[in-house]
């Protein structure tokens, strides 16, 4: 789970915000881009409750983040996609304890980085839309000027569109976690990688 380069570090973090960051589409959005946003008003409702401003409210504020973005991002496509060929090699139960600590993993690496988002500016470029696949283009812009390309693919389900994949100028986080994840499942087992997720999870933890 070690020696990220730090491009991929920032895109760890663009995931975090990633609900934040359309907050400026525009009305007119298509299908896709308007029901994140209605997402992105939930999130920024939350950051700015005076009452789970306090510290004492951190975990309150957090699990309220949490529900959020557990309605935004459909965590099962994500391990699903991140295992690539290995998934269809657990039986059902290690299946549904990779999607819970995956979702684990994510949620405790990027929702105190959901925290830190300061209102920096934010360009919609656009939405592109093929069937049930969407990716909404956005552009954050740092405060020193800089633009980081951000990506949003999202797959349309019966009753929402939901977030399967982020790519940060480029970087694509479910590939960055296949990679990471192909390494460890060709050299040793699932229950090594499994062992090392709740130890990345526990690190986490204890950094928060």
């Amino acid at each position: 789970m070690a020696g990220r380069r730090p491009t991929l570090l920032r895109a760890a973090g663009a995931l975090a915000v990633a609900a934040v960051l359309l907050a400026a589409a525009p009305v007119a959005a298509q299908e896709p881009g308007t029901q994140l946003k209605a997402s992105v008003d939930r999130i920024l409702r939350i950051l700015e409750d005076p009452a789970l401003k306090s510290p004492t409210k951190t975990a309150e504020r957090r699990e309220a983040l949490r529900k959020v973005v557990g309605d935004i991002y459909d965590f099962d496509e994500m391990s699903r996609r991140t295992l690539g060929p290995h998934w269809r090699t657990l039986t059902d139960d290690q299946r549904k304890e990779f999607v819970q600590l995956f979702t684990e993993l994510i949620e405790t690496s990027y929702i105190t980085k959901i925290e830190l988002y300061n209102g920096e500016p934010i360009r919609y470029t656009g939405n592109r839309v093929d069937g049930d696949i969407a990716t909404i283009a956005t552009r954050l812009v740092t405060k020193n000027g800089t633009e980081i390309p951000i990506d949003y693919r999202m797959l349309k389900r019966p009753e929402r569109w939901v977030v399967y994949d982020v790519s940060v100028e480029g970087v694509s986080l479910v590939n960055n976690y296949r990679t990471q994840f192909n390494s460890v499942m060709r050299s040793s087992s699932y229950a090594e990688l499994a062992r090392k997720m709740r130890e990345r999870i526990d690190q986490l933890r204890r950094q928060s």
